[in-house]
């Protein structure tokens, strides 16, 4: 499966467009990770807690999209893009969105 944030794939031509295809997590983190990043907080840094979190969270939400495309016949997701929201004080939401389409290698 192709990915790109892209409208195109180099040395293909979209032959077909499939739609619109999503997949999404909500992750959180248990109390004691919550607790230290919340120290972090105070005396600031990074919170690689959180940052290995919604690193995490992108990619089963990328792999549940590419599935999601497999599932539909597409041989690529184009325009591929992210959105996160918050959900509750520790959990995030992290969305990966694109195009599915089907390609045509150019000769």
């Amino acid at each position: 499966m192709k990915v790109s944030n892209r409208d195109s794939i180099a040395g293909y031509e979209i032959t077909e467009d499939l739609g619109l295809v999503r997949a999404n997590v909500v992750r959180a983190k248990h109390i004691g990770k919550d607790l230290i990043a919340g120290l972090k907080n105070v005396v600031g840094g990074e919170v690689r807690e959180y940052t290995e979190m919604l690193s995490e969270s992108r990619e089963i939400a990328l792999k549940r999209m590419e599935k999601k495309a497999e599932e539909m016949g597409a041989d690529a997701v184009v325009n591929v893009r992210f959105m996160t929201s918050a959900i509750a004080g520790s959990a995030a939401e992290i969305m990966a969105y694109g195009t599915a389409v089907r390609l045509r290698k150019i000769i």
